[in-house]
Parts: structure tokens; C-alpha cells; sequence
């Protein structure tokens, strides 16, 4: 029975997926065929698909009055709820640092390849880089990026991360205080459940929205567009199976030592499978923690990593951060040369992955974050074409996102059990499939 309910659950999942890439399609063959037209002084003749634009319209905005109380409900309600307090801080701090460092390893990898690979080679006609007259410096820069100056303002969507920079310190302020069975912890999850649902009820709107936004885009822009986000899915694809083939054996090996590689490739294929048919890494929380249990990893250890990885550890939603700040700068004509602008665009990926919900389909969120940063004065154009890559990618990245929660268990248990964990596991015969030595 449950075989069955799982097999229309991954049915359920990809059919929603084909009706969105159905509504893209018939988007943009809609505004193929009823282009807005212009005369020579670039006056508007004739607004062709372009009057549909307000179906996305609708779309944004509700996501824009959704996105405050879900990153502050769900950050700050995994944070409180965690149980083990004298354990759990070093398996918290490990943790975290860890996906930071992953994360970064992926962004840069991406950025490399996009450097070598532009996923946009001319500008989209009509769209210019807006120049900042006057720069901020670098402290008030950071100030700026981490925090604001009152608690009102983190009430605004233009405020992303430092309400995750908050959330975050409130989740530690109620574990600590008053405790992770609290009435207000229980509140943040249930809140944080609720907002998901609110999602998931906005996005069964998301299909006629994006079939307004693609119609408008390619109305507006041209078939250009085609041959970008083509370029942009070829490098992107490869990357991800590539990277499950290189960089998770070096992260098991190095967590777990001897056999650890073995065993990663025993274990990863479930939660990897199930990542890949259901696009949602909440979804693979059980499978995940089935197969850190089969492998000898503490019960703490994957309580506290496999949850907190459905929200926090996103290496697959970094690939495709890069991939649309990217895109995005070739899209305004904007140059990347700076190490500055490379190591901002580093941040935002790692930061704004925290952001991002299990929700199938749902990388709304972090899209935002990284759109109000990059490009603030084209965020309506900037976003639209941000959330239609992202449900592109979004299979492949929610493999890579969720099968690396179970990868990252390895490492963290090397910092927390020792680096022979493994070892003492398959002694104890506590690794499946693996006779005691």
C-alpha cells in the first residue's frame, strides 16, 4: 500500500512539474505569435501578449506578502526545537559550518564554470544595468547586509537576510530560554507548517502565472530568450550528477575514513531517488535518516542534520543561484571582473540557500533574496526570470540539496564521534548489511 501511495506521490509531483514547463511552452508560443510592436521612436504600437503580464502580476505578489513570516517561522522553529542542549551546540555549530563550507565549494564551482561557459552571450534588448551613483562603502556595506537599524524593518521583503540573521538568533534565544517544548517553539513550527501550506496552496495558481509572465518575457524580449535558457540547462544538468560522482565520495571519505565511500554509495541511492521523484527535500527527511541509521550514524547526529538540511543545506540551490545571478547579469549586459562581485555573489548563495523551504517547487524564496540584492531596480523583470530557471533546475537541485544531507552527517560525525566512527559502527554492528569485525 505505502509502495503504492509513494509511486502516485512521485506521479503527483512530476505531473505538476510537466504542467508548469506546459504552461511555460504555451507562454512563450503565445507571445511568439503576438509580439508587442514598436515604431521607430520605441513607442508602443501594439501591446500584443504583453496584456497577460498581470496574471504573474498576481502570482509575485502573493509570494512577496508570504515570504516574510515563512523564513522567520521556519529558521527560528528549527533552531528552537532542537533538543540535547550541551550536545547539540557542537553538532549545531558543526553543522552549520559545514553546509556554509559545502555550499561555498559549490557556488565557486559554478562561478567557474560560468565564466568559461556564459549562459547569456548578448543582453536581452531593451533591458540596461542601472548605475549606482552613489556606492556605499564596505562597512556600512556589511552593516547594511546583516542587519537593520529597527525591528520594524524586518518586517520588509527588501530585509531578507537580516531576518534570517534574527530568526536565527530568536530560535537560540527560545531554546535557551524557554526550552524547545515551549508553547512559542511549538508555535514556530506550527506557523512554519502552516506558511508551507500556503505555499503549496499559492503554487496550484503558479501555472497560469507563469504562462502570463513567459508570454510577456517572450513577447517583449523575443525568441533570444529560448536559446539562453537552453544554454543555461545544458551546463546545469551535467554539473549535478558530476558533482554526486566527485564531490560527495571526497566528503564521505574525508568524514568517514576507510569504507566510508562504500558505504555512502550503498546508501545514497534512496534518499537520491526519492529527492529526484517527489522535488521535495522535506519529503526525503525519512529516507534520509533510515539511511543514516543503516550506516552507524548517531540518532543525534541525523535528528539534528537531516531536518536542519531540508531547510539550510542547499549545495544544489547554490549551483543554481550562480547560475541565475549569472544569467541575469548577461540578461541587463552588466560585467563581472571583480573578486568582489565574485565573493558577494559566494555570500548570497550560502545565505540566501537558508532561505529556501521543502515545499516541491518552492525555491521561491531564496530567488528573492538574491534578485532584491543583485538587482533591486529590475526586481519584477529580475525575479520572473529567476523563478522559471529555478523550476528548470529544480530536480536535479533538490537531488543534489537532499542527498547531501545524509553526505553531510558523514563529516559532522568525524567532528563529533571521532574520525573513526565508522569503524566502531561496523564493529558494534551497527552499519546494515556489514558483519561485525
Amino acid at each position: 500500500m505505502s509502495n503504492q501511495l509513494s509511486k502516485k506521490s512521485v506521479a503527483r509531483n512530476y505531473a505538476f512539474l510537466a504542467v508548469m514547463l506546459g504552461s511555460m511552452i504555451l507562454g512563450a508560443i503565445v507571445g511568439w505569435i503576438f509580439p508587442q510592436v514598436k515604431d521607430a521612436e520605441g513607442a508602443v504600437v501594439n501591446a500584443g501578449a504583453t496584456v497577460l503580464k498581470p496574471l504573474g502580476t498576481l502570482f509575485l505578489n502573493m509570494m512577496f506578502c508570504i515570504v516574510v513570516p515563512m523564513v522567520f517561522s521556519s529558521i527560528g522553529g528549527s533552531v528552537a526545537t532542537m533538543k540535547s542542549r550541551r550536545r547539540a551546540g557542537k553538532i549545531m555549530g558543526t553543522t552549520i559550518l559545514t553546509f556554509m563550507v559545502t555550499g561555498a565549494i559549490a557556488a565557486v564551482i559554478m562561478i567557474v564554470l560560468m565564466k568559461a561557459i556564459p549562459p547569456v552571450l548578448e543582453p536581452w534588448s531593451n533591458l540596461t544595468a542601472v548605475e549606482v551613483s552613489d556606492p556605499i562603502s564596505i562597512p556600512d556595506l556589511i552593516v547594511n547586509f546583516f542587519t537593520v537599524g529597527d525591528f520594524s524593518q524586518l518586517l520588509s521583503r527588501s530585509s531578507m537576510l537580516p531576518l534570517i540573521v534574527f530568526s536565527i538568533l530568536f530560535g537560540f534565544g527560545v531554546n535557551l530560554g524557554p526550552g524547545p517544548d515551549s508553547l512559542i517553539a511549538k508555535f514556530l513550527v506550527s506557523l512554519s507548517e502552516a506558511m508551507m501550506k500556503v505555499v503549496q496552496i499559492v503554487t496550484y495558481y503558479a501555472p497560469i502565472a507563469f504562462f502570463g509572465f513567459f508570454a510577456d518575457l517572450v513577447a517583449t524580449y523575443g525568441p533570444q530568450i529560448t536559446q539562453d535558457y537552453g544554454r543555461a540547462l545544458a551546463v546545469y544538468y551535467p554539473l549535478c550528477f558530476i558533482y554526486i560522482f566527485t564531490a560527495f565520495p571526497l566528503f564521505a571519505w574525508f568524514g568517514g575514513g576507510k569504507g566510508a565511500v562504500r558505504q555512502m554509495f550503498r546508501h545514497i541511492a534512496r534518499p537520491a531517488i526519492t529527492s529526484l521523484g517527489t522535488c521535495s527535500s522535506v519529503a526525503t527527511i525519512p529516507t534520509n535518516m533510515e539511511a543514516a541509521e543503516e550506516t552507524g550514524i548517531s540518532k543525534d547526529v541525523s535528528e539534528i542534520v537531516v531536518p536542519l538540511g531540508a531547510t539550510m543545506h542547499m549545495d544544489g540551490s547554490c549551483f543554481s543561484c550562480i547560475l541565475k545571478i549569472m544569467f541575469l547579469f548577461g540578461v541587463f549586459g552588466k560585467p563581472i571582473d571583480s573578486i568582489g562581485d565574485m565573493a558577494l555573489m559566494v555570500v548570497v548563495a550560502v545565505l540566501s540557500s537558508v532561505g529556501m523551504s521543502g515545499v516541491p517547487g518552492g525555491g521561491y524564496i531564496g530567488e528573492f533574496i538574491m534578485c532584491s540584492i543583485f538587482f533591486p531596480d529590475q526586481l519584477e523583470v529580475a525575479y520572473g526570470i529567476a523563478i522559471t530557471i529555478g523550476n528548470l533546475v529544480d530536480p536535479p537541485a533538490t537531488m543534489i540539496n537532499s542527498a547531501g544531507d545524509y553526505v553531510v552527517s558523514y563529516v559532522v560525525s568525524r567532528f563529533v564521534d571521532g574520525k573513526d566512527w565508522l569503524q566502531k559502527a561496523i564493529a558494534e554492528g551497527r552499519v546494515a548489511g556489514v558483519s561485525k569485525k
